[in-house]
């Protein structure tokens, strides 16, 4: 071939490569997502097992482009059969769970994917060992795979014939959506579907390698366009699950994954353009490779990141074009929070400024709404002068001798220091206590006082703003369950022949199909944990009626229903450590309520801890049932509440038309 020709083919080879490798960096970035953020939905589950085979797949054909011989690919062949031999069950594992959320349930499906499994374990050594399904190989870069063996072409049957029949199956699913959202999604993996199928099937074994320039540039590009519209299908397909299953809003799903997208797969194919890019680079600017290769990278990450913030207000405009006013606002309050450190912060700066400007070496500032008096929030000085102060200061005379003593002071002298009484805005409320040590001096200048208005007024804001705050976050507290509720029930899609939406319950999360694991995660957190903070089962009726008895803590309220619920499980009589019937409540008492580690309950119990584990998730099981039946004994009660409600109304309605007749 010119010169010219072979530059173009080692091009597109090259591309070809870049898109390989950017195709295991989004289809491994994208397993990641789904397995982090949305692993409690079947259909994330199935589709990560999908974009698992892609992943593997696409990892032996970006290693292929660098092999040398076939000796060398071999190894690489082999491992893309992993990925397609599991495919087709892959395929029907992810029909099966879209069809089986529209509530269309299949014991032929389920058996398919079984069977589906079994063919692919099946497939794999016939794939490595023998030469029935492939054998030998041709080796050339950009071409290089195995050839055909006697029952390729029965595997290829079964390949599509999945693969169709998946396709149907997605087809089916879309039917029964009731709503244009569930409908939209639905299409979107209708029209990707074929995706996974298109980028795993090797089909370079249909055909014999092309020899001639022109046959080669067409096969390569079309390979390029090819891979570049698999990418896309798979990212959509991404998308598309990444709703399935969840309780965070469509807003947040959406904000979440494509800022992923930008910031992990998009800014990592970029890095891998450049290093496929850089031996030229290197070699026009006469520099060492490793010299330019590791600014540049450095040069990118950096330059990518900067990017992406300067255009993060573009995206979020596009992504929240509905609720951008909203959104603003949420981000704003999120930004002018105050917690325990800022405020502790705040108070020292403010401290630290009064002393410094009056010249002072000890002084505090103490929260007097404690019950057991004035509680220490910061100070400076000898601690023991502050807790003497503390002990005998008296907030009464120094509210009287406020109000009594002249107008624009700042400070009243009391035992040797100068107190200044924090109050709110509307001054109907003291909030804190700031005190100085007022040492020899019984006067301050006119600055001083300017200054020390100022700052004590800076204090009260502070306190002022942390009250606020936990107020607000009291009430988030109560209403977080029933928000968690409400995005439950805005997440449950509607499809022909599953439940309506009058048949779920909005106060009660029994009636998920995660419940057992809600249960489980609950324990898990037992003593204090995000799994209990942010737990559905803080929706429950039960925990909301226990609130009173808690303070209105709900996590205490929660760990309180889930001990009762965990003591209904107790057998009557004296406790037996080693008795069958005392099992399963000594596992949830040592494991959860002592906290003791699986090996120390294993040892007190006198079993195996592989025997342990499964006599475990029996007894969570049971613990779910008993919170199950809580909580239907308490909605029932609500139920026969209401009804005799309803039946007294009526009895007085029905008095008072008698007495008007009469």
């Amino acid at each position: 071939m010119e010169p010219l020709a072979i530059n173009l083919i080692s091009l597109l080879s090259s591309l070809n490569r870049a898109i390989s490798i950017a195709i295991v960096i989004l289809s491994f970035s994208l397993l990641v997502y789904i397995l982090t953020y949305n692993l409690r939905s079947s259909v994330a589950r199935s589709f990560s097992t999908l974009i698992a085979c892609v992943c593997i797949t696409y990892t032996g054909d970006a290693a292929l482009f660098a092999t040398t011989s076939l000796e060398s690919a071999m190894p690489w062949l082999k491992l893309q059969w992993i990925g397609i031999a599991f495919t087709p069950a892959a395929y029907l594992h992810f029909s099966d769970s879209l069809l089986r959320t529209t509530n269309s349930l299949s014991a032929l499906r389920r058996w398919a994917v079984r069977a589906g499994y079994l063919i692919g374990f099946i497939l794999v050594p016939l794939a490595f060992w023998t030469p029935l399904l492939v054998y030998d190989g041709i080796h050339s870069p950009g071409l290089t795979q195995f050839r055909a063996g006697p029952l390729f072409w029965l595997f290829s049957a079964y390949f599509f014939a999945t693969v169709i029949w998946g396709a149907y199956n997605t087809m089916q699913a879309r039917r029964r959506c009731l709503t244009h959202t569930s409908r939209r999604r639905m299409t979107y993996l209708a029209a990707s579907f074929a995706a996974p199928a298109l980028g795993v099937f090797p089909y370079l074994l249909l055909a014999s390698t092309p020899s001639t320039f022109l046959s080669q540039a067409a096969f390569f590009t079309m390979l390029f366009v090819g891979n570049l519209g698999i990418a896309a299908m798979i990212a959509v397909m991404a998308y598309s699950v990444a709703y399935f299953g969840v309780l965070t809003p469509d807003r947040v799903v959406k904000h979440n994954l494509i800022h992923f997208l930008l910031r992990g797969p998009l800014l990592a194919t970029v890095v891998i353009f450049v290093f496929l890019a850089m031996p030229k680079v290197a070699y026009i600017l006469n520099l060492p490779r490793e010299a330019v290769l590791v600014a540049t990278v450095a040069f990118v990450i950096v330059i990518g990141q900067l990017v992406i913030n300067l255009a993060k207000p573009a995206i979020d405009q596009l992504v929240f074009h509905r609720d951008r006013e909203e959104v603003v606002w949420i981000q704003e309050l999120d930004r002018r929070l105050l917690t325990t450190t800022d405020l502790q912060q705040a108070l020292e700066n403010i401290l630290a400024a009064l002393c410094e400007v009056l010249r002072v070496r000890t002084g505090f500032i103490a929260n007097v709404g404690a019950r057991s008096g004035p509680r220490l929030e910061t100070y400076y000085g000898s601690q023991e002068v502050i807790e003497s102060a503390l002990r005998t200061v008296k907030v009464d005379a120094l509210v009287a001798a406020a109000r009594d003593g002249r107008s624009g002071e700042v400070f009243v002298r009391q035992d040797g220091f100068w107190f200044a009484l924090l109050r709110t805005q509307s001054r109907d409320t003291i909030l804190g206590l700031l005190a100085l040590e007022a040492g020899d001096r019984t006067e301050l200048t006119e600055h001083e006082r300017e200054v020390a208005t100022a700052l004590v007024a800076q204090a009260e804001r502070a306190l002022e703003d942390r009250a606020l705050q936990h107020n607000v976050f009291n009430v988030l507290r109560r209403i977080i369950p029933e928000l968690e509720q409400v995005q439950r029930l805005r997440g449950t899609t509607r499809y022909a022949g599953s439940p309506g939406l009058e048949t779920l319950s909005l106060s009660s999360p029994i009636h998920s199909p995660e419940f057992t694991q809600m249960v489980r995660d609950a324990l898990n957190h037992y003593w204090g944990g995000p799994q209990l903070a942010h737990s559905p089962l803080l929706g429950l009726r039960v925990v909301q009626e226990s609130l009173a008895q808690h303070q209105g803590n709900p996590v205490r309220a929660l760990r309180a229903v889930l001990g009762q619920a965990i003591a209904n499980l107790r057998p009557d009589g004296e406790r037996k450590i080693t008795a069958a019937e005392w099992l399963l409540y000594n596992i949830l008492e040592l494991k959860f309520i002592q906290g003791l580690r699986v090996r120390d309950v294993a040892q007190h119990l006198a079993m195996s801890e592989s025997d342990l584990y499964r006599k475990q998730r029996i007894a969570i099981e049971e613990v779910a049932r008993a919170l199950k039946a809580m909580e239907q004994q308490g909605i029932a009660r609500d139920e026969a509440e209401k009804s005799a409600t309803t039946r007294r109304t009526r009895r007085k309605q029905d008095q008072s038309l008698t007495m008007q007749s009469r």
